[in-house]
């Protein structure tokens, strides 16, 4: 499946873009639970040209610059739509290199272990911090009906993903202060 495809006809079922300006979402709120990068934007771009599923309008910005503006068409729609309707089986766990490291730390000295635990709750602290930052612009839950609804929701998802991570990491450094 090509999440990456309905990501994008997302995107422009909300408004006209240039691929700049997808990628910019990409390193903005969509960065919590997808990211793409700008080489397989414009890939999928393309593809979704080829498909019929957008089009585009050449803006020209200066004397020769060309800007494509894409939007998406009926079918596009449709198409996000249908895939809207699908549910959707739950994944494999993400590949998360700090938990190997976590399992196998048996083989590492508590102080050693404790720094690496302690890097990781200062890390996903300061994450949550800019989540707690960027949920500051809804002073109310966007009503169902809106675009925001759904930023809304995936940004209160992940700053209970990160309060998650935290208490967790909290846990294991306890365990370690305790076998001291």
């Amino acid at each position: 499946m090509r999440v990456l495809k309905y990501a994008i006809l997302g995107l422009l079922n909300r408004r006209p873009m240039s691929g700049y300006d997808i990628g910019k979402e990409f390193n903005y709120e969509l960065a919590e639970f997808w990211h793409a990068k700008h080489s397989q934007i414009y890939t999928e771009l393309k593809k979704l040209h080829t498909e019929g599923l957008v089009t585009y309008d050449i803006e020209i910005s200066g004397e020769i610059l060309e800007k494509k503006q894409y939007s998406i068409t009926e079918a596009g729609r449709d198409d996000l739509i249908h895939w809207l309707h699908k549910d959707e089986l739950i994944g494999k766990t993400a590949k998360d290199v700090f938990r190997v490291r976590m399992y196998f730390s048996n083989f590492l000295d508590l102080e050693s272990r404790m720094k690496l635990l302690e890097s990781q709750k200062m890390q996903h602290t300061k994450r949550m911090n800019t989540l707690m930052k960027t949920s500051e612009q809804y002073p109310e839950v966007p009503p169902p009906d809106s675009d925001r609804f759904g930023d809304f929701i995936t940004l209160e998802g992940a700053i209970m993903r990160e309060r998650s991570l935290i208490e967790w990491l909290d846990k294991c450094i306890g365990y370690c202060k305790d076998a001291l």
